[in-house]
């Protein structure tokens, strides 16, 4: 097989997961705004998922949060996906949006609440085990505003109990991804800040807890793929949230930022034996201002193309230079890869895949968005509040 045959079949394996609340509609701290045609239940959010696995080729499922995908029946929610031809992947919790976990939900002082937060993530178990859904995902706004405020160890704790009861619910093919954010909305101290803090927690707990790297969850100037080198190394990078920032969390695009830094992170991820079904590929984002299913679409793309550029970087020739510590050789070795424009490669994989070769004008074409915008009338629009 040829060099470039390989990265083309490498592409065609490649699966992005997208998420259920970016079909929804979003915003700022400030106001929410909405959007016509946007979905009002679950369902119509897979409708929507579905387009962009129709357009795109490698998006087959889709991340769904509780309570915002709250269903009676989440059989027939996973029959929905597979009719459309996806299907449900990773349960999303949220222990963020109740009066009671204005002090913290699995760290909070008082045992009630943090035995109700522990519930809510067992409801989660159990719409895995309806769905077929492999994946919990975590992520928890407790932490502190003032010194002095709790007890920092203590919610150290209490979080390590709260997690050690849920990973002994998990059933033998599910797993536990814990993901990090150094803050907001705690200013203080997040409880889960970084990947350091994330990985020694789901050390302790076993093989069925991994770390999720979410793109948008790090100080300026972070050195993202190093993090990603050191998980894939220790066994213990679970998944992705991808999406870009320009200053804190602001879950743009995934590669509107910096294209770089993308194609830098995906590196990695091949170098280290990371580009398998193991470590999933998902999406994180917020489209407040642009059309919803475009804008995905144009993430699945921004991957797409980070992953060629990666795939093309001749690993025997920067290995060499690395060996003769040639900086200078070095370097370049991975910049004729990022410079390369793999537009057209990209394109021919989506045509041998039957596809057209441009997603976007594809999805206009089909009439999709104007269809939504006139069915979708009256009801209540999904949407995360604020």
């Amino acid at each position: 097989m040829t060099e470039l045959a390989a990265v083309k079949a490498a592409l065609k394996t490649q699966a992005v997961e997208t998420p259920s609340w970016a079909y929804g509609n979003s915003g700022t701290r400030f106001k929410v705004f909405a959007q016509p045609g946007v979905p009002r239940n679950p369902f119509e959010k897979l409708d929507d998922a579905a387009k962009v696995h129709e357009f795109t080729g490698v998006a087959p499922t889709v991340a769904m949060h509780i309570p915002w995908d709250r269903v009676e029946d989440y059989a027939a929610l996973a029959k929905h996906a597979e009719e459309r031809g996806v299907t449900l992947g990773a349960i999303n919790s949220n222990t963020f949006q109740d009066d009671d976990y204005k002090l913290g939900s699995v760290c909070h002082p008082d045992a009630a609440v943090r035995s109700k937060a522990v519930d809510h993530l067992y409801e989660c178990i159990d719409i895995m085990d309806a769905t077929g859904s492999k994946d919990l995902k975590l992520w928890f706004a407790d932490g502190t505003n003032y010194p002095g405020q709790d007890d920092l160890r203590e919610r150290q704790d209490r979080l390590a109990e709260a997690l050690a009861k849920v990973y002994e619910r998990l059933g033998d093919d599910q797993r536990m991804l814990l993901e990090y954010k150094f803050f907001e909305p705690a200013f203080y101290a997040t409880d889960v800040p970084d990947w350091g803090t994330a990985y020694a927690h789901c050390l302790k707990l076993g093989p069925k807890a991994q770390v999720v790297v979410d793109t948008g969850h790090h100080a300026p100037g972070t050195n993202i793929e190093f993090i990603v080198a050191t998980l894939l190394r220790e066994g213990k990078l679970g998944a992705f949230d991808f999406n870009s920032r320009f200053y804190a969390d602001d879950d743009l695009m995934v590669g509107a930022a910096d294209p770089f830094q993308l194609f830098r992170i995906m590196y990695e991820v091949i170098r280290g034996g990371g580009f398998t079904a193991d470590v999933a590929f998902m999406l994180d984002q917020c489209h407040n201002i642009e059309a919803k299913i475009p804008a995905i679409i144009r993430s699945v793309m921004n991957v797409q193309e980070a992953t060629a550029k990666a795939l093309l970087v001749d690993r025997d020739a920067l290995a060499a230079a690395q060996r003769a510590g040639d900086v200078l050789a070095s370097n370049a070795v991975l910049m004729d890869a990022y410079n390369t424009d793999v537009r057209p490669l990209v394109a021919e994989v989506r045509e041998e895949l039957g596809l057209d070769a441009d997603p976007i004008a594809a999805y206009s074409r089909s009439g999709w968005g104007e269809k939504i915008a006139a069915e979708r009338v009256g009801g209540e629009q999904a949407g995360w509040g604020a």
